[in-house]
């Protein structure tokens, strides 16, 4: 059952969302109610969006209009992408579908944790805010297409390669929000370092097929974003940095189930593994 707050975060995500689609089915449907008033479509845009930021503010208080506004930029931000990808010039429309896709992944966080795990809801179930390095990742990423669009255009346009790249984000976001559902209260953003009464291990499902698909399905999503803008370097920026990160993340982590589980993950251990290239995870005999 979805919480309050996961509830209001759908209705702002999916309102937003067609807000900042509808100029374009009204158009497509044959009225012209925007055209006539407004000859730039960035600056309709731009009003659409601080008018629904200021009913949020007047509707709602606190946490929820915390979430109100960050649902709100999301599903903004999810229907922009979908107009770029659809209309903007060939060596754009890769860059609106990265936008709608990025936009799904941090909102889906906060929904599925809503819907799995509600005592553990929080702002940052968003994970916009995930760490300086993430953000400062995201510009880079968006500087490099930028630039090389602006010199070599015709490598910006969709290919095969961006949709490999869409591929693998959608197979990445549906393995990860399937380990989510899986492992429902068990699942945290945060490294747990005590055992709550209620957290058992978790090895049936996708835990079948690797210890911790959560991670897989991040690394190959972050990988496919820059396959779907064509970014070689930060391709391999992003592969070699996730690898890293990721690395590490799964040392700490097992270390601490190990502690919680004891033989049973040394037996996980043995069955299954970690599911991301050349990382084994943390062995107690290493």
């Amino acid at each position: 059952m979805l919480c309050r707050d996961g509830a209001l975060s759908l209705f702002c995500f999916i309102a937003a969302g067609l807000i900042s689609l509808s100029p374009e089915l009204q158009f497509r449907l044959g009225f012209n109610i925007y055209a006539a008033n407004f000859s730039n479509i960035w600056l309709l845009h731009a009003i659409q969006y601080i008018l629904i930021n200021v009913s949020a503010l007047l509707a709602f208080r606190g946490f929820a209009y915390q979430v109100a506004i960050r649902a709100l930029f999301l599903g903004y931000v999810f229907g922009a992408g979908i107009l770029v990808s659809i209309n903007a010039p060939p060596s754009w429309q890769a860059f609106g579908i990265y936008a709608t896709v990025l936009s799904t992944f941090h909102y889906t966080e906060f929904l599925a944790i809503a819907w799995t795990n509600p005592t553990a809801l929080s702002i940052d179930s968003f994970i916009l805010n995930h760490s300086v390095a993430y953000g400062v990742a995201a510009c880079l990423s968006w500087v490099e297409f930028l630039i090389e669009r602006h010199y070599f255009q015709e490598i910006k346009v969709s290919s095969p390669v961006s949709y490999l790249g869409l591929i693998l984000c959608i197979s990445g976001e549906v393995l990860r929000k399937s380990a989510m559902y899986t492992a429902k209260h068990n699942f945290n953003h945060i490294v747990q370092s005590e055992k709550s009464d209620n957290h058992v291990l978790v090895t049936h499902g996708v835990y079948k097929l690797c210890r911790h698909p959560s991670y897989v399905g991040w690394f190959y999503w972050s990988v496919g974003t820059q396959l779907i803008l064509q970014n070689p370097l930060c391709l391999f920026a992003y592969a070699l940095m996730s690898w890293t990160f990721f690395h590490d993340r799964v040392l700490i982590e097992e270390m601490t189930l190990l502690n919680f589980f004891g033989d049973d993950y040394v037996e996980y251990q043995k069955r299954v593994g970690t599911g991301l290239p050349f990382i084994s995870g943390y062995k107690i005999n290493s």
